[in-house]
C-alpha cells in the first residue's frame, strides 16, 4: 500500500511536472498570466534579488523551489508543497532564494476569493482561539498541501488545455482548493487567519484611505474615525493584522512606490523623494537604506543590472 507521504509526493512531482511543460511551451521570461482569471504561473531559473510589492489577498504556492516574503519585521519561507496565504492587502518584499537551471522555482498566484473562503470557514469548524502578538501578523500564513489540494491544482493545470470549460469548472477548483486547505495539515493556521480577516472589514476603508493617499500627511485619528475605532484600538488592531504600525505600512508604501519610480521611469533620488511624500532627501536616503539595505542610487544601479523579481 502506497504511503500518504509517497501519494504527496507523487502528486507534488505531477504538479511540477505539469508547471514545468507550461512555462516550457511559453517565452520567457515570466510571469504568465493565464485564462483562468486571478491564475498567475511562475517560474525561475535562479535565485533572485529582493523586491517589493502591494500583496493582495492571494495564495502563493511553491511547486519547486522556494521564496521568502516578509511583512512588516516577520519573514515567511515556503517550499515545494507549502503555500503563502495574505487575506489582508499589504506592503510585502520577497525574492525567490532556492532556483537552479536544472531545478527552477516553480509557483502558482491564486487570488483569494475572500467570499468564499470565509463563507467556508463558518461551515467547516468552530472559530479557533488565536493569541495576537505585533510580531506575527493574523493575515499571513504558510501551510502544507495536502494530496486533495495538490491534486485540484493539477486539475487546474489541465483546465488550461480546454479554455472553453473555463468559465464553468474552475469557480468550483477554487471553491473546492479552498475547502482542502481549510481541512488539511494547515488548517487551524489558515482558519484563524481567514476568520480575523473575516472581521476586519472595520479596517478595510482606513487601509484603503492610506494606500490612496500614501504620499500625502495622514493622522492615525484620522484613520481611526474612518475605522470607527479610538486611536488606540485602531493602532493595536491595525498591528494585530498587519505587524506593521499604520505609520510603518504607509513608509513601506512610499519607499516601494519610490523604488518603482526610478527604475521604471528614471527618476531621481530627489525627484522619487518628493513624488512619494518625503519632503528630505536625506530622510528619505536613511529610510531607504533600513529597508532595502543599500542606498537608492547604488540599489537602482544594481537592481537594473541584474535579475530581479517582477514588481
Amino acid at each position: 500500500m502506497v504511503s500518504a507521504t509517497t501519494r504527496r509526493a507523487n502528486h507534488l512531482r505531477g504538479l511540477a511536472n505539469a508547471v514545468r511543460r507550461y512555462t516550457d511551451a511559453c517565452a520567457p521570461p515570466g510571469p504568465y498570466v493565464t485564462a483562468m482569471e486571478g491564475f498567475v504561473i511562475l517560474r525561475s531559473d535562479q535565485p533572485r534579488l529582493p523586491s517589493g510589492r502591494l500583496f493582495r489577498p492571494a495564495l502563493c504556492i511553491a511547486v519547486q523551489g522556494a521564496k521568502w516574503a516578509t511583512f512588516g519585521d516577520r519573514r515567511y519561507v515556503y517550499s515545494a508543497g507549502q503555500a503563502l496565504v495574505v487575506t489582508v492587502e499589504m506592503p510585502s518584499r520577497g525574492a525567490v532564494s532556492m532556483a537552479s537551471p536544472a531545478e527552477p522555482f516553480l509557483g502558482i498566484v491564486l487570488a483569494l476569493d475572500l467570499a468564499v473562503l470565509h463563507e467556508l470557514t463558518e461551515q467547516v469548524r468552530p472559530t479557533p482561539q488565536t493569541h495576537a502578538t505585533s510580531a506575527t501578523p493574523l493575515s499571513v500564513c504558510v501551510v502544507d498541501l495536502s494530496v486533495e489540494a495538490l491534486d485540484c491544482l493539477r486539475r487546474a493545470m489541465r483546465l488550461l488545455d480546454t479554455p472553453e470549460a473555463i468559465p464553468m469548472l474552475y469557480p468550483g477548483l477554487q471553491r473546492e482548493l479552498c475547502y482542502w486547505l481549510l481541512t488539511g495539515p494547515g488548517g487551524e493556521q489558515l482558519l484563524r487567519t481567514a476568520t480575523t480577516s473575516s472581521q476586519e472589514d472595520q479596517l478595510i476603508a482606513a487601509i484603503h484611505a492610506l494606500k490612496t493617499r500614501f504620499a500625502e500627511p495622514v493622522r492615525v485619528e484620522e484613520l481611526a474615525a474612518i475605522a470607527g475605532m479610538s486611536s488606540a484600538t485602531f493602532h493595536r488592531h491595525f498591528k494585530a493584522t498587519t505587524a506593521m504600525s499604520p505609520l510603518q505600512y504607509q513608509k513601506e508604501l512610499r519607499l516601494l512606490q519610490a523604488r518603482r519610480l526610478m527604475l521604471t521611469s528614471g527618476s531621481n533620488v530627489e525627484a522619487a523623494a518628493t513624488q512619494v511624500g518625503y519632503e528630505s532627501a536625506s530622510q528619505f536616503s536613511r529610510e531607504y537604506v533600513r529597508m532595502f539595505g543599500r542606498p537608492p542610487r547604488r540599489d537602482v544601479r544594481a537592481l537594473a543590472n541584474a535579475v530581479v523579481e517582477p514588481l
